[in-house]
């Protein structure tokens, strides 16, 4: 089974990369971009029967800073 986890800062963290895309963004001349955050995408590949709380504690204990990311799993077809 594949499986793509997305991680994003929580809302109110401070993301300096993402302010840096936004400023350059501005240097080249687009305007119109009010904010950008900056996250990462974790594809699995997993065995078929990987429960939900398996993929859960992975996320918990690896993929993800819970502390100041949220994360969502998206099982794929």
């Amino acid at each position: 089974m594949k499986v793509r986890v997305l991680v994003s800062l929580k809302p109110g963290v401070l993301d300096p990369q993402g302010r840096a895309v936004h400023h350059a963004l501005e240097g080249l001349g687009f305007a119109g971009v009010d904010d950008v955050r900056i996250g990462r995408t974790v594809e699995l590949d997993v065995a078929d029967d990987t429960s939900d709380a398996a993929l859960q504690d992975m996320c918990e204990k690896l993929l993800a800073n819970t502390v100041i990311e949220n994360y969502r799993i998206e099982k794929l077809g």
